[in-house]
């Protein structure tokens, strides 16, 4: 065989070699792609399609709270926030940077940002901000539109056109926490313009006040960014609650009370249903709905007003001699005394050597109940107490409500305490003794209360029915039974009440309504939140006045009017407001004026409102005087020290 027939089978054979080569390259590449379209085409058309389509959820909008009058307490307003997902966005820094150089990002906000970002999985998005505005949403659909994960969306925010007046009674809404998705595991809670009810109504009703979500499909690019909507499945929309709350009757309040520390609750004797549930000072609610700037948070939580605490139904205090009526009650209810028994008062009442005090060091004389709650007259309540005894005290503070939790859409309702030989033994392990007794008869020692049940207590004296205190509209107001109490008892102690306002030597004359036809009956309290020692008492015992705010007592009055028809309800605590009659009387006046004469309300607010203006312009002016008279002594020496070294120079 020669040379080129040689080389001419060797090419051949190659050929052949490459050719089956390719063949069984070309046999496998077929095979494959026939695998993946016949075996595999369904699921990667879903993957593909998957990537094209996004479902997302449509958040419900909550349902709208009203008050007794169908005016919104609480509601949805529409708004435009920014979402990011970020799964898409790469370098989260950067883009915060870019986000916030259109809306202002805290650097505490951005950190709590990246602390989501990180603990989020898969295509999870969270809300950077909502309620930007129009120019910021429209800003960054232009600006930002090539960064990836960033999406403005068209969303809702709760509002609350109260504001801060409503704040502890509605609550607030707020964004689920990681524990509370673990314990649903609801895919909702993850959605980040969802939110759940933090507190007060929103709270306890979150359940009828949620709704259903709905859900749309969406085309997306691989940017994540919505090209088109192809389906959409509509939310449904939380349940709209009626409450019992005057909108106008708590506003107007909120504006009265001013800058004090002070709750007030208004109750309808004969329904039950709270008007007015205020606690001051507060925070407004419509903040609460986003991420709370970290240094509003820190200022509320350092504020010694306690603006985080709703006051009228968590505080709990002393209510000193707005307690008086139970103690008279359980005595005549026990039958060892009568409204007719008489006690002589002379500022003192001794036991065993010890001696208790009346506020009037001089006396009271001998009176009677009648007078004696118009005189709040310590010793008459002392010898009544011991009359009847702790027990019955006690049991007479839990039947009108001191005490108790009433079944209201209210989280955190406190029971306070009602003590009594057995607590005292359960508590401290030791054994009540006179002064327990005492103390507590005139509303002092162990006993706390909260303003809920001093109103609810109010009511039922006034109205002699166990009256139930509700915040919701259910149609036909409730029959609620009797006291139990015999009806000239609580003639004579609402007698008593009425001279406190409007008899001759009441603690309580300033309260006086000036609308003709009605009168309000009360009673005044002052609490202590300091121990007054012996020698305290023989040196004088200091003015409230003179006394850091912290350390002035509570001031307390409750009432009802009209005192002949009773209807409406009213108990008042202001911290540290150092006298029942002159802190808080005036308030219960005010929120009776305003329900049974609004103009004469409204026109008294308005002077006080202006007389408050006075007030700070002139304290800002008083402060600026004092600050230029001590820069102009701080400067004194320098400028006569520097006017002295010319002539001294100057001199023959």
């Amino acid at each position: 065989m020669n040379r080129s027939n040689l080389r001419q089978m060797i090419f051949s054979r190659r050929a052949v070699l490459l050719g089956g080569l390719q063949a069984a390259v070309g046999g496998l590449v077929v095979g494959r792609m026939a695998w993946i379209a016949l075996a595999e085409g369904d699921r990667l058309r879903d993957a593909a399609e998957d990537n094209r389509v996004a479902l997302r959820l449509i958040p419900p909008r909550r349902g709208i709270l009203a008050d007794a009058t169908g005016l919104p307490l609480a509601l949805n307003r529409p708004a435009y926030g920014v979402e990011l997902t970020p799964s898409l966005a790469g370098d989260m820094g950067e883009v915060l940077e870019r986000i916030g150089r259109i809306i202002p990002l805290a650097a505490d906000q951005k950190e709590e940002i990246l602390k989501e970002a990180q603990a989020l999985r898969g295509s999870a998005t969270l809300m950077v901000a909502d309620d930007i505005g129009w120019e910021a949403y429209a800003a960054l659909n232009v600006e930002l539109a090539d960064v990836p994960g960033v999406l403005p969306v068209k969303t809702y925010v709760r509002s609350y056109p109260g504001g801060e007046g409503f704040a502890h009674a509605l609550g607030y809404v707020g964004r689920p926490t990681r524990e509370q998705y673990l314990e649903s595991r609801n895919p909702l809670y993850m959605f980040p313009g969802f939110r759940l009810g933090k507190d007060g109504v929103e709270r306890a009703l979150d359940d009828r006040l949620q709704g259903q979500p709905g859900a749309r499909r969406v085309e997306v690019n691989a940017r994540g960014r919505i090209l088109r909507d192809l389906e959409t499945r509509p939310d449904v929309a939380g349940e709209s609650i009626q409450l019992t709350l005057d909108y106008g009757l708590q506003d107007f309040m909120a504006r009265r009370i001013g800058g004090d520390s002070a709750s007030v609750v208004v109750i309808d004797c004969t329904t039950g249903h709270v008007k007015c549930l205020l606690s001051m000072p507060a925070f407004d609610p419509n903040i609460f709905s986003n991420r709370i700037p970290s240094d509003l948070w820190k200022a509320l939580q350092a504020d010694d007003r306690k603006p985080l605490i709703a006051k009228a139904t968590q505080g709990l205090y002393v209510p000193g001699s707005t307690f008086k009526m139970v103690t008279a009650m359980a005595a005549l209810a026990e039958g060892v005394a009568t409204p007719g028994d008489r006690v002589t008062c002379g500022g003192r009442y001794t036991v065993g050597g010890n001696t208790w005090h009346c506020h009037s060091r001089r006396g009271h004389g001998t009176l009677a109940l009648q007078r004696a709650i118009a005189a709040s007259c310590n010793v008459y309540f002392y010898t009544m107490g011991r009359r009847a005894g702790p027990e019955a005290v006690a049991r007479m503070a839990r039947h009108l409500g001191v005490g108790e939790k009433f079944d209201l859409p209210i989280p955190s309702l406190k029971a306070g305490i009602v003590p009594d030989p057995a607590w005292k033994e359960k508590r401290f392990g030791q054994e009540w003794q006179v002064g327990d007794t005492l103390n507590t008869a005139i509303g002092q020692g162990y006993l706390f209360v909260s303003p809920i049940q001093l109103a609810v207590m109010t009511a039922r004296i006034a109205s002699g029915r166990i009256v139930q205190p509700s915040l919701l509209v259910k149609g036909e107001a409730p029959a609620f039974p009797p006291l139990g109490i015999a009806e000239d008892v609580l003639d004579v102690v609402r007698a008593g009440m009425s001279d406190v306002v409007n008899g001759p030597g009441g603690t309580a004359r300033r309260a006086s309504l000036s609308i003709p036809g009605v009168r309000m009956a009360g009673k005044t309290g002052t609490a202590q939140v300091r121990r007054i020692t012996a020698a305290e008492r023989r040196r004088g015992v200091r003015r409230n006045e003179s006394l850091p705010w912290r350390l002035r007592d509570h001031a307390l009055f409750v009432g009802f009017a009209p005192a002949d028809a009773p209807r409406y309800a009213v108990a008042v605590v202001v911290e540290h407001g150092a006298s029942g009659s002159r802190a808080a009387a005036p308030l219960a006046k005010a929120a009776m004026t305003y329900i049974y004469d609004r103009p004469q309300a409204e026109e008294a607010l308005r002077k006080e409102e202006a007389a408050r203006e006075r007030r700070r312009l002139a304290a800002e002016a008083a402060a600026r005087r004092a600050a230029e008279a001590a820069a102009l002594a701080a400067a004194a020496p320098a400028t006569a020290d520097a006017g002295a070294a010319p002539g001294a120079a100057g001199a023959p």
